[in-house]
């Protein structure tokens, strides 16, 4: 039973446990890639659920003996030099429980390097490598073996994740770098590599290239959206175990709203159970998104005002249904300029993860930003 208190839905991190709705196939398939050694990307949409996924398929398979997880989030590397500090901390750290075997472990595999090892008052907690960069540029291939030197010394199959990837692109001499990579890692028999990220087009140009060095690094996993079936049943037990009720058809609307976007569902129902007394209903429904709207408002205004007026305009035809987006009409009516103008601002949005074709026309990424500008932003009335 839930906590009757508190909301059952989260959002803005990963969730595990029974808060992790479905994806069994998805878990054995990459299970059954990273214990086969096969390295594996995926690839989808922001806010969909990779890490939870990556983190849950670790969790589940967490009493593997002979397999060790380690997890790197890139988020905030910009550098070559970064990468190889966080690279090989969370390595020592990954494969040994104690920080004595960290720094032991550190000397061991790290024989024509020498790192400066930092350990504060908390060692578990505080814990940083660094090098020279000198002495890495010479030897940067005993970083990038690390990996597959630990796992053949301790007998394991090591599994290294590494989420929001797509940030080697910032690097300087980014392809090159790409190149070293895949020259090592491509030779290694007891590593697995899984690597996802937040940009889907930086991702997918990185991997689905001919001409890029991760062309065909692994299986390429485009992670699906979850169906409705399994959301339906998830927000009614959730208000059911908090002493609230919903019906399926209001179920179904925020299912539709948000077009089975997972952290959407999972905000816009937190807004609903929130506003819920015993039982919630449309008035409830209405009230919530626009709270929802209005708590990503200054995000959204912010997301706009980087764009440029062709951009913007260009949202509003694609709100509004349009599909011959470089026909001499929609051009006139929209204000878009010339079919070349056209087609480099489509690239440009497609390119920045702000829309997607799907068929014959485009659409919004964010179902949530697309009720926004509709309702902030085209003044177009908020209906359910």
């Amino acid at each position: 039973m839930l906590n009757k208190e508190k909301s059952p839905f989260l959002f803005g991190k990963t969730v595990s446990g029974n808060e992790f709705l479905n994806r069994e196939k998805d878990i054995e398939h990459l299970w059954l890639n990273m214990r086969s050694g096969i390295n594996t990307v995926l690839i989808s949409p922001r806010r969909w659920g990779k890490s939870s996924l990556v983190e849950q398929t670790a969790t589940l398979k967490s009493d593997e003996k002979k397999v060790k997880w380690c997890f790197i989030d890139m988020f905030s590397i910009r550098s070559e030099a970064e990468f190889y500090e966080r690279f090989s901390r969370e390595l020592l750290k990954a494969t040994s429980s104690k920080w004595q075997g960290w720094v032991a472990n550190a000397g061991k595999y790290l024989k024509r390097i020498v790192p400066h090892i930092n350990i504060g008052s908390q060692p578990m907690e505080d814990f940083s490598i660094s090098f020279e960069w000198e002495e890495l540029e010479r030897h940067r291939d005993e970083i990038l073996n690390l990996p597959e030197n630990i796992a053949c010394n301790q007998g394991i199959q090591l599994i290294v994740c590494m989420d929001e990837f797509q940030n080697i692109h910032t690097f300087k001499e980014a392809e090159a770098f790409e190149k070293m990579l895949r020259s090592h890692w491509q030779h290694h028999k007891h590593v697995s590599y899984c690597l996802y990220g937040s940009k889907r087009s930086i991702m997918t140009d990185i991997f689905n290239r001919k001409n890029r060095a991760f062309y065909r690094f692994g299986d390429l996993i485009m992670l699906d959206k979850i169906d409705t079936e399994h959301w339906q049943p998830y927000i009614t037990e959730h208000f059911t175990q908090t002493g609230k009720a919903i019906d399926d058809a209001l179920t179904s609307k925020i299912i539709t709203l948000m077009q089975r976007h997972p952290f959407y569902i999972q905000q816009l129902s937190h807004y609903v159970w929130e506003l819920t007394d015993t039982e919630a209903d449309e008035a409830t429904l209405l009230q919530a998104i626009k709270r929802m709207l209005d708590v990503n408002n200054a995000l959204y205004k912010q997301e706009v005002e980087e764009l440029n007026n062709t951009q913007v305009n260009l949202l509003k035809a694609i709100l509004n249904g349009e599909a011959q987006m470089t026909s001499v009409e929609t051009m006139r009516k929209y204000s878009i300029g010339t079919p070349q103008n056209v087609i480099k601002n489509l690239r440009a949005l497609e390119k920045e993860d702000i829309i997607e074709k799907q068929g014959k026309k485009y659409a919004l990424l964010d179902p949530a930003f697309a009720l926004w500008f509709k309702t902030y932003y085209m003044e177009k009335p908020l209906t359910i």
